[in-house]
């Protein structure tokens, strides 16, 4: 079994769990569906694109993705992702 080191929140929850502190919520079925609404409508959905690029741009992206320790199309992702957040 492998040992993983707990942080302060995932202490606290662990313990509370473990003394059954935590009580139902009223229509547990109906608020679970709601979460799962949400977590379905909040999921990153990844689509595939085709782009050319510069035989230079693409080995800069590759050695920087390697400095970081990412892969490239990892990189260009955050990029973009970073981009259309400004």
């Amino acid at each position: 079994m492998k040992y993983y080191e707990l942080d302060k929140e995932e202490k606290e929850l662990l313990e509370t769990i473990e003394r059954g502190s935590f009580k139902s919520v009223p229509n547990v079925k109906k608020e679970m569906e709601r979460y799962r609404s949400y977590a379905r409508g909040s999921s990153n959905r990844s689509k595939n694109i085709n782009i050319r690029l510069a035989e230079r741009d693409l080995h800069k992206l590759k050695v920087k993705a390697a400095e970081k320790g990412l892969p490239y199309q990892t990189l260009v992702a955050s990029i973009l992702h970073q981009y259309n957040e400004q």
